[in-house]
């Protein structure tokens, strides 16, 4: 981003809302490989992998708007500042978070645990949110033990940490399509 530039207009600073929305609510569709050792991970690497991405070019957007000279003095820029550094500040922190879960879950993958032979509810484990109850059909079972047995997990370890994998995917995904949301709907506040 260059300094020697004009102040944006409206319709400017609405296709940039825009392509910034776009980028943070491509997040959670983001695809990544994942091995066959690591498919309890499969619904969180596509967002790991994308957010850095996302958070450096939302960054170099909005130190370019406070490094432009003159700075935005009319609302909708100063309102375009704005937005972006809240998107930035909520994008960093939900990042963080997802971040921490994984850690979390591959931490809790290497530690060995006692090992245990069959799938069921709950064993009165709680986590930041209600309990749950499951069951599998025979395909179903089948499916999860072959899972298992390739990330080298027992059923139940690999069933709890593909849940958590699938929390923190819809944590991130949440936070991210609310940011989006958000950004559009300023977009639409600039338009003409």
């Amino acid at each position: 981003m260059t300094n020697d530039r004009t102040a944006l207009t409206r319709s400017e600073l609405a296709d940039l809302l825009t392509e910034a929305a776009q980028n943070v609510g491509g997040i959670p569709a983001a695809e990544y490989p994942t091995a066959a050792a690591r498919s309890y991970l499969h619904p969180v690497l596509g967002p790991l992998a994308a957010g850095p991405r996302v958070i450096t070019e939302l960054n170099d957007r909005f130190e370019g708007f406070v490094a432009t000279e003159p700075r935005p003095a009319g609302s909708a820029g100063l309102f375009a500042l704005a937005s972006y550094a809240s998107a930035l500040g909520w994008l960093t922190e939900s990042f963080a978070e997802l971040t921490s879960s994984v850690d979390e879950i591959c931490t809790r993958v290497g530690i060995p645990a006692e090992p245990r032979a069959t799938i069921g509810a709950p064993t009165g484990r709680t986590g930041q949110d209600d309990e749950f109850d499951f069951a599998f059909n025979a395909i179903e079972l089948e499916a999860v033990r072959n899972a298992a047995e390739a990330a080298g997990l027992a059923p139940d370890d690999y069933v709890e940490v593909l849940s958590q994998s699938l929390l923190a995917a819809a944590r991130i995904t949440d936070a991210c399509m609310e940011i989006s949301s958000g950004l559009l709907v300023l977009q639409q506040d600039f338009a003409f």
